[in-house]
């Protein structure tokens, strides 16, 4: 499996696990400067490298009427200066070519959302630029189909790419996780994250909004480590109540907290085992 680059860390195989977590959504600048000075220190105790997530835009909104963020100007001028302060690596969703180029320019990974993995374009655009990439599989995909966007992203000149599992379409409004998936993607010779978050939605479950069990989220996490996972997303909020976006699945600052406790106790475990550390 190859090892690719972030900053001044790598994530692969025989590297440290890899956490990427942040809000949902971009909310306010203060907000998301406020969230990656705490997430940086919670994530700074433990054995873990960390990139920082938040959207600039949430394209893909149950309603029309959902706050969707500051839009990608705005919103990569605040990433951009989390980077700067934090000196923190970061990604961002991006939606189409011309985004994915921008947010290149700023981002260290751009991330593709599960329902944009198979729009060659996009794949290609993403590709073609300088960042890392990071794409979610898409609810309706077989693990194994992946490999095609793996392929898609080497034949535009990239070698660094991160798969990421988000729990796999299972009926209506309903998502269920099938961990062979880390395993199998991995063998297409690249590290694979598990979005322990996103695993827990009901998709539209809410009528007008996406539902959640965020009970879930620890297991399903935990689960993934003992699997042998590269990197694990999880979205938090410092107040999830009050969350502009996915305010059923996210963590709370302190649920969060709790969770990289027991991961590293699985991560010891499962390292010592391996022999990788």
């Amino acid at each position: 499996m190859k090892s690719i680059r972030i900053a001044n860390f790598s994530i692969g195989k025989e590297e440290p696990l890899a956490i990427l977590a942040g809000p949902c959504v971009i909310e306010s600048e203060s907000h998301t400067l406020r969230s990656a000075e705490k997430l940086q220190r919670m994530v700074s105790r433990h054995p873990f490298s960390y990139i920082f997530k938040a959207s600039y835009d949430k394209a893909n909104r149950s309603s029309g009427a959902s706050f969707r963020g500051p839009g990608l100007e705005e919103g990569l001028r605040i990433l951009e200066r989390v980077r700067r302060e934090f000196n923190l690596p970061v990604v961002t969703d991006v939606h189409s070519p011309e985004e994915a180029t921008l947010a290149a320019e700023v981002c260290d990974m751009i991330q593709i959302p599960a329902f944009l993995c198979r729009q060659t374009d996009l794949i290609l655009a993403a590709g073609r630029t300088k960042a890392a990439v990071n794409v979610k599989k898409g609810q309706f995909l077989a693990p194994w189909d992946m490999q095609n966007v793996v392929e898609k992203l080497r034949s535009a000149g990239n070698e660094r790419i991160l798969l990421t599992d988000r729990g796999t379409s299972f009926g209506y409004n309903n998502l269920v996780s099938d961990f062979r998936a880390i395993p199998i993607m991995q063998k297409f010779g690249f590290p694979v994250c598990f979005d322990a978050t996103h695993s827990v939605q009901l998709p539209g479950g809410l009528g007008h909004a996406t539902g959640g069990q965020r009970e879930f989220i620890a297991p399903l996490a935990k689960a993934a480590v003992a699997v042998g996972c590269n990197a694990l997303f999880l979205e938090a909020h410092p107040n999830p109540a009050q969350a502009k976006s996915d305010a059923s699945s996210v963590l709370s600052f302190e649920a969060l907290e709790t969770l990289l406790q027991e991961i590293e106790k699985i991560y010891e475990a499962i390292s010592l085992c391996s022999g990788a550390r």
